[in-house]
């Protein structure tokens, strides 16, 4: 039986380049004042203090995976739609281009293939579509997936019901914080709901799945889940990754357990047909 079954992708640094400047245009989106004069979305929309959105957006960030799910645990209430029709509307998709090479891997590869992503159904689609990968995956896990509705219902009682914003710059900068960080009613990487939603809406056994990440944080919550995990960007393997990559192209060669279903057809073509067929054999972690 073969070491996998599946493999899960991220999207976004993922299966594209760092260097094509998506990720740097969607933090300007989100955070700061764009080229062109045009404000982010947390001064534009939420009317948040130019001064307090650097300290506020690490602090989000660190403490609940992405902006958006921090922005909704502190009291901020806006539709899902908008802020990713505002925070994905002006990305430069067209520094992506359609990537052949790794539409061949792909489709050599002998396995279930998902993406999951924390992002919108609409850009992922436009993603997939520039880098002419649609049609090389099973099923898309994103940010629909695990929060179906545009404003989900509260959790738990952690989540604040009243409309005070709550003060997480202040809380943070308390020696001892008497009060507990208030919980997102968003789901996403790296909290261990939704990557466990994401292993059960795909009926995935994390033993026998292969997940590639760019992000640390994201690949060691799928590793304490039991996942299989590859760090993409860099040849040198942080805490919680079994293997790393530099460039998603190169993952026949890192990962030689990829290749076992393809060399066993072999072997069974050429035990079935008695003709010597060459195996490549030279592949090293």
């Amino acid at each position: 039986m073969p070491t996998f079954d599946c493999l899960l992708f991220d999207l976004d640094d993922t299966l594209y380049p760092v260097s094509s400047g998506l990720a740097a245009a969607c933090k300007s989106n989100i955070h700061e004042y764009c080229s062109f004069s045009s404000a982010g979305y947390m001064a534009e929309k939420l009317g948040i203090e130019n001064s307090r959105i650097p300290e506020l957006s690490n602090l989000l960030y660190k403490n609940y995976g992405t902006s958006m799910a921090g922005l909704r645990a502190i009291g901020y209430d806006f539709d899902y739609d908008e802020y990713h029709r505002f925070v994905h509307g002006r990305l430069p998709y067209d520094n992506l281009k359609p990537d052949p090479i790794l539409r061949t891997l792909l489709l050599s590869l002998p396995y279930r293939k998902l993406i999951f992503t924390n992002a919108d159904k609409v850009h992922t689609a436009k993603v997939l579509n520039k880098l002419a990968l649609e049609d090389c995956f099973e099923g898309i896990i994103c940010f629909e997936t695990l929060n179906p509705t545009k404003k989900r219902p509260i959790l738990d009682e952690k989540q604040s019901s009243s409309t005070e914003i709550f003060d997480i710059i202040g809380h943070f900068s308390q020696t001892s914080p008497v009060m507990e960080l208030p919980n997102t009613p968003i789901v996403c990487k790296p909290s261990k709901a939704a990557i466990e939603w994401a292993l059960k809406i795909a009926n995935i056994d994390p033993q026998r799945t292969l997940f590639f990440e760019d992000s640390v944080r994201n690949l060691q919550a799928g590793k304490r889940l039991g996942l299989q995990t590859v760090l993409v960007g860099t040849s040198q393997r942080s805490k919680g990754a079994d293997y790393a990559v530099e460039s998603i192209h190169n993952i026949k060669e890192a990962i030689p357990e990829l290749c076992e279903v393809e060399m066993k057809s072999e072997l069974n073509y050429s035990a079935n047909n008695n003709v010597a067929v060459g195996v490549e054999t030279s592949v090293t972690a």
